[in-house]
């Protein structure tokens, strides 16, 4: 057996890591799959060659990178607990701050606030992937990727088309009041899932955790939307609501990318 250690530069948190594991679980030489994303590492236990698998992974554009490749004694590895609640728990938090965020988002005239109940979404469709395509065929996990990532442009394309129309008219500001409160609720949740996530497998001391968690994406999001309100507030514009929502939508858009690759 072979243990093959990967630096991945874009893995986050534990979105990228279900991307990984739906994109590695073609392999069936593959024996077990050791995650440390605070470090951003992956050690592969497996047989045979690495090369399909370097490329799997180089495909999902997210900074691979192979360190090394060694024979390895270990034969043993700990039974995985089941990890359905918790990949419930997690999906239903994300999913009620989408649909949050986008009434909200609606109603006080927050792009950032839409664009960022679609990031919600986007974690959604990864853990809802892994959930449902659990004992399922490779063809149909494809399918559903497909399905969720053209779903995902599809919202993100007309997120782009919106923020156009509002720098061109003379659209009222947002509101400022709502964007920073409902994405202090959003930056809580996420965290709250995070550390779930984390707690469940990962042996680091607490100050790892939280590190991992302020270093998400997810959580610079809702930071970034925050601080748009505050400047929302402070210039008396719109702009700042609009730039971070045109920022967010280009998240989404490669995140639905990513997820389409995984129907490839």
């Amino acid at each position: 057996m072979n243990k093959s250690t990967f630096t991945i530069s874009q893995m986050d948190c534990p979105s990228e890591e279900n991307l990984i594991r739906m994109k590695l679980s073609q392999f069936a030489s593959i024996r077990h799959l050791d995650f440390d994303i605070p470090n951003r590492k992956l050690d592969i236990f497996h047989e045979d060659d690495i090369s399909p698998i370097n490329k799997a992974l180089t495909d999902l554009n997210l900074g691979c990178q192979l360190d090394n490749s060694v024979e390895s004694t270990k034969t043993h590895f700990e039974e995985e607990a089941d990890q359905s609640k918790l990949l419930w728990t997690v999906l239903l938090i994300n999913l009620a701050f989408f649909f949050i965020e986008m009434t909200t988002g609606i109603i006080s005239k927050s792009m950032g606030l839409v664009a960022d109940s679609l990031d919600m979404l986007a974690d959604s469709f990864v853990y809802g992937i892994s959930l449902f395509a659990v004992g399922g065929s490779l063809k149909r996990k494809k399918n559903i990727a497909k399905t969720a990532g053209w779903f995902q442009i599809i919202l993100a394309i007309i997120g782009f088309f919106e923020i156009i129309r509002r720098f061109a008219t003379g659209d009222s500001l947002p509101n400022f009041s709502t964007m920073i409160v409902v994405s202090i609720f959003a930056l809580i949740a996420n965290g709250l899932c995070l550390y779930l996530l984390q707690k469940s497998k990962s042996k680091e001391q607490a100050h790892m955790k939280a590190s991992l968690i302020f270093t998400s994406n997810d959580i610079i999001i809702n930071l970034g939307v925050i601080a748009a309100g505050t400047l929302v507030f402070v210039t008396e514009t719109r702009y700042p609501d609009l730039i971070i929502g045109f920022i967010v939508f280009l998240l989404v858009l490669q995140g639905a990318i990513r997820i389409l690759k995984l129907g490839k």
